[in-house]
C-alpha cells in the first residue's frame, strides 16, 4: 500500500476529530498506539488543526491584549511542538531506510519526507475549511463559486504532493535519493540563543 493512502486516511480521520469538537482545548482522541508512526501522524494532525484555530482567534480584531499575548505563547509553544514530532517522523523513516545501500549516482531531496507529510497535514485542513466555505449557507454564491475554485485546486495539489510523497520513499528504499536528518535548531523557543531572553536575566 502507498505510505499516502496512509497518510491521508489519517489525516482526514484527526481532521474530522478535531471539528467533532471544534474546540482547541478539546483533548487528544488518538486512537493509535503510542509509540507507533500511525499515533504520531494522528497528533501530527491534531497539532495543526488546534494551531490552525489558535490562529484564527488570534486575529480577531478586538481581542483583548492579554489573551492575545497568552494564544501567542500558546502558538509558539505549538510550533516548537510541530517541529520536535516532524524530526521524530524523520526518525522513523531514517530507521527504516538506514541500511538501504545509496546508488552512486544518488541525490539528497529538497526537503526530507516529514516535512513534506507536515505541508500534506496542513493541505488537508485548507480543504477542510475550503469545503466548509463551500457549504457554509449564509455564504454568498459568488463566494461559494470562488471557493469551490480554490476547492479544485488544494484537491489537485492534494493529489500531487501524495504522489510526490510516495515517490520520494520509493526513491530512498530503492537508494535513488538519500535523506540526512538536520535539526531546525530553532532559536526563538531557547534561552541560551534568544538575546531577548538571556539578555532579561542580567537586566
Amino acid at each position: 500500500m502507498a505510505f499516502s493512502i496512509l497518510l491521508n486516511t489519517i489525516f482526514n480521520e484527526a481532521t474530522k476529530c478535531y471539528h467533532d469538537s471544534d474546540h482547541v482545548d478539546a483533548s487528544n482522541p488518538n486512537p493509535y498506539s503510542p509509540n507507533t508512526i500511525e499515533y504520531d501522524l494522528f497528533l501530527k494532525n491534531w497539532i495543526d488543526a488546534v494551531q490552525w484555530h489558535l490562529e484564527d482567534i488570534i486575529r480577531k480584531p478586538h481581542i483583548d491584549p492579554k489573551e492575545a499575548l497568552a494564544l501567542k505563547r500558546r502558538i509558539d509553544k505549538s510550533n516548537q511542538d510541530r517541529t520536535d514530532l516532524v524530526e521524530r517522523i524523520d526518525s522513523f523513516f531514517w530507521k527504516k531506510y538506514k541500511d538501504v545501500k545509496v546508488l552512486p549516482e544518488a541525490v539528497i531531496n529538497t526537503e526530507s519526507p516529514a516535512w513534506a507529510i507536515d505541508r500534506l497535514s496542513i493541505l488537508i485542513l485548507k480543504i477542510w475549511h475550503m469545503r466548509s466555505e463551500v457549504e457554509r449557507q449564509n455564504a454568498t454564491p459568488e463566494h461559494k463559486d470562488q471557493c469551490q475554485k480554490k476547492l479544485k485546486i488544494l484537491l489537485e495539489q492534494k493529489n500531487d504532493l501524495s504522489s510526490a510523497i510516495d515517490q520520494l520513499l520509493e526513491d530512498i528504499e530503492s537508494g535513488r535519493r538519500y535523506m540526512k536528518m538536520y535539526k531546525q535548531m530553532k532559536m526563538y523557543n531557547d534561552p541560551s540563543l534568544n538575546p531577548s531572553l538571556y539578555a532579561s536575566k542580567t537586566e
